[in-house]
């Protein structure tokens, strides 16, 4: 007998395999998904949180709702009914007739149909978010939280709820009576499938297809998986729709482009000459009257013609030191800002940009704007660049967006600020942009600006604010004026709009007055791991709307104090680990990003080990109980063996140590400095970051086949009360840590709340009967 955590039986292996299969599509589904909503709905990341808490929820809706489909009867046995090699090994015989069950009818019929719809759901859900986004809503407005609440719960519900009801009926399609390792089975399989996912979502397609054409890949898979159950369970119907709609697939391939088709009607007229999808995000670059507007995940990144933008950038930083020799420019140097800083003489500029493709469609476009052999661009992290670089600059440009989501705003933090003044030369000046400033501040408005202003003076000597179209911060150790039109006349530098008219408007003292109040307002510091900046943002961005911050938070905290109350001990437990596996893993990227740069492949291993830990977690619970069910019963009751730890007391240790774990990680992270200095490579401290991620879940995944085998009753109703609250949790903990937790409490104290919850949930499930 092979030892294998896997069952020999065929159709067991079978069924294991169609939820793998839909683990690849959900995983593939959801990136996908997530990166059509973020362009949909303003793309910050409460967007992100949002639309991320709205599938984990849905799906765990799904779960709950697959319990009362049609299933067939589970099969009464005096114990574990086992494969006829497992009775043989065990010794245990089953009462007359009850032979295994070969499971067919209702519940094999339901995880077949199922699976043909998770093959075209998706493809049917980007076409929806593209088309239908400006028919819902009113086109070129923002939408606020509830309308982008209810439009990602309409968008992702039929995938969501079926992916989850499917889980539940192939533990039940899996599953005897008392059988407990069928939810074990399932969520390995289900995590192997979301590896498999993800590594090629990640590493393989998206450089090279569109959202439509990649999601073929898992639809093809998923189709030929219902067709090898249809024929298993000779299921004729079924199988001859599988065969119809993979030749619909293949039709839809070969006939329309539906890609360039949706991507039109995106743009209402604009024409659309590049559309390509990079690791970083889809880059559409659209041409209307002769302005070319390039768009990453939705939103304008740059835009051709914006001589206000691109003149303030440039000459606000470059009046102050024009006779700077070397300057780095953050971003935006496609647009043509770093052709405008040379027209200051300087002998180089260093322009960064992160997203390789935005420079590859910018040559194409513009190739004027970087053809001067003065300018270096280099495809790279910025602040990985900065932490790598050995040139020094007199200048540092930094023409990102807002910081809507916790990667931009590491470019207004604390530490980058700290890497700046490092790569500055004596007196030099660093510029960013931040807000806009029309001829009111808003308290919102101010919270921003004061957070900047003073994480930027804890690191320079002056800082200036100038109210342009944008709120321009210039900082410096040497001095700084606000003379800009006298030192662009100095230099004969004739600009389009920059000039003394519009700066005489813009500096009017009681703008300036204004800026002057608004700093004074009681505002946090802004670091890598405590982002107040990114929160005020977003109390910025929700202002605009009905529902503030404060609502959204309330709301949050009701639904989770109201999910422990409700839960039962055990799957209070499963609730407390998918809370700290998302939670954890936000603090995780959060440092990796903050040390070593958001460099996408880096970044997805985090996300890949994470993955493989959850799998690696179950794989070993489910190989333990495997054996303890195959072990023959004269040696599991022998007086000399000593008696195993129950399956309720692993669970509990397990939860002990993810606590442990959450209560170490802020020190680990503090620490990984020092590491990467002994060791003399970065490599060092980054194996350290995938060692704890896998750590941490290969811990939170060793509790969910156990938590099956604690907790008694029909097996589909015991997976889909799991499964709920694994997503449950994972919701919670995706929407609160990563967009008000984190930014309110800093990651330190978010941990320390993670570990007390599993500390609280171990106790109660400790001291409660297996019952509940």
């Amino acid at each position: 007998m092979t030892d294998s955590v896997f069952p020999a039986d065929r159709t067991r292996r079978l069924v294991l395999a169609a939820v793998a299969g839909l683990g690849v599509s959900a995983v593939m589904t959801q990136l996908a998904l997530m990166r059509e909503l973020l362009g949909a709905f303003s793309g910050n990341e409460l967007v992100v949180g949002i639309s991320m808490g709205s599938w984990l929820m849905l799906t765990g809706l799904g779960t709950w709702l697959g319990r009362f489909l049609p299933r067939d009867r589970e099969r009464a046995a005096s114990g574990p009914v086992l494969g006829s090699r497992e009775r043989q090994a065990s010794g245990s015989v089953l009462p007359a007739g009850s032979r295994e069950r070969v499971a067919s009818g209702s519940t094999a019929a339901v995880v077949t149909i199922g699976l043909m719809l998770i093959a075209i759901i998706p493809l049917v859900q980007v076409a929806a978010v593209r088309v239908l986004r400006d028919v819902v809503f009113i086109r070129g407005a923002a939408v606020g939280v509830s309308g982008t609440v209810l439009g990602c719960v309409v968008l992702l519900l039929p995938f969501c709820v079926v992916s989850g009801a499917l889980l539940a009926q192939t533990c039940a399609l899996l599953a005897r009576e008392h059988d407990r390792a069928a939810i074990g089975w399932v969520y390995l399989a289900d995590s192997l499938g979301s590896i498999g996912g993800g590594v090629l979502f990640s590493f393989a397609l998206v450089p090279y297809f569109d959202h439509f054409a990649l999601l073929c890949f898992p639809a093809a898979l998923n189709l030929l998986l219902a067709g090898a159950l249809a024929w298993h369970f000779r299921q004729r119907l079924l199988l001859g729709s599988t065969i119809i709609i993979a030749a619909g697939l293949a039709a839809h391939l070969t006939l329309i482009n539906a890609d360039a088709v949706t991507t039109a009607a995106q743009q209402w007229g604009r024409h659309v000459v590049f559309r390509a999808s990079s690791p970083y995000g889809r880059l559409v670059v659209t041409a209307d009257a002769g302005q070319l507007t390039f768009s990453e995940n939705g939103l304008p990144v740059i835009s051709t013609q914006n001589v206000d933008q691109l003149e303030e950038t440039v000459h606000y930083a470059m009046s102050q030191r024009p006779d700077a020799r070397k300057v780095l420019l953050i971003s935006g140097g496609i647009a043509g800002t770093a052709r405008e800083i040379l027209r200051y003489g300087v002998a180089q500029v260093t322009y960064v940009e992160l997203d390789p493709l935005i420079l590859v469609a910018g040559r194409r476009f513009l190739p004027d704007s970087l053809a001067d052999p003065r300018i270096r661009a280099i495809s790279a992290d910025a602040r990985r660049f900065l932490q790598q670089t050995g040139d020094r600059f007199d200048v540092v440009i930094v023409d990102t967006p807002d910081p809507t989501t916790s990667q931009l705003n590491r470019f207004y933090t604390a530490e980058f600020y700290s890497e700046v003044q490092r790569i500055l030369t004596p007196g030099g000046v660093f510029a960013f942009p931040l807000g806009r400033y029309e001829n009111y501040i808003s308290r919102e408005l101010a919270q921003l600006l004061a957070s900047a202003h003073l994480t930027a003076r804890q690191s320079f000597a002056h800082v200036l604010m100038i109210p342009g179209g944008r709120v321009f911060f210039l900082a410096s150790d040497g001095p700084l004026t606000l003379d800009i039109a006298g030192r662009l006349e100095q230099r004969g530098l004739a600009t389009k709009l920059v000039n003394r008219h519009y700066l005489d408007a813009m500096l009017a003292p009681d703008r300036l007055a204004d800026l002057d109040r608004a700093v004074t307002q009681p505002a946090k510091r802004n670091t890598d791991f405590a982002p107040a900046l990114y929160y005020y943002y977003l109390q910025h961005w929700l202002s605009q709307f009905s529902a503030g911050a404060g609502l959204l938070a309330g709301i949050l905290a009701v639904f989770f104090v109201a999910c422990l109350l409700w839960l039962r001990a055990i799957p209070r437990v499963v609730f407390a680990a998918g809370f700290s596996a998302s939670a954890l893993e936000v603090v995780l990227l959060l440092g990796f990003q903050a040390l070593y740069g958001s460099l996408y492949r880096q970044v997805g291993l985090v996300v890949t080990a994470f993955m493989a830990g959850l799998a690696a977690g179950a794989w070993r619970t489910q190989r333990t109980l495997f054996r303890a069910i195959r072990t023959p019963a004269r040696v599991r009751e022998s007086p000399t063996r000593r008696p195993p730890m129950s399956p309720r007391s692993i669970l509990c240790l397990l939860t002990v140590a993810i606590a442990a774990l959450a209560a170490l990680l802020p020190p680990i992270l503090s620490h990984l400095g020092r590491i990467d200095s002994a060791a003399g490579t970065p490599l060092a401290g980054q194996s350290v970051v995938l060692l704890v991620t896998f750590g941490l879940a290969a811990l939170v995944g060793a509790q969910f086949p156990l938590a099956g085998a604690v907790v008694p009753g029909d097996t589909a109703v015991t997976a889909s009360r799991l499964y709920t609250a694994d997503f449950a949790g994972a919701a919670l903990g995706a929407l609160l840590v990563s967009t008000l937790l984190v930014p309110l409490l800093g990651a330190t104290t978010v941990c320390l709340f993670t570990a007390a919850l599993n500390l609280g949930a171990a106790t109660i499930a400790w001291k409660t009967t297996p019952s509940a």
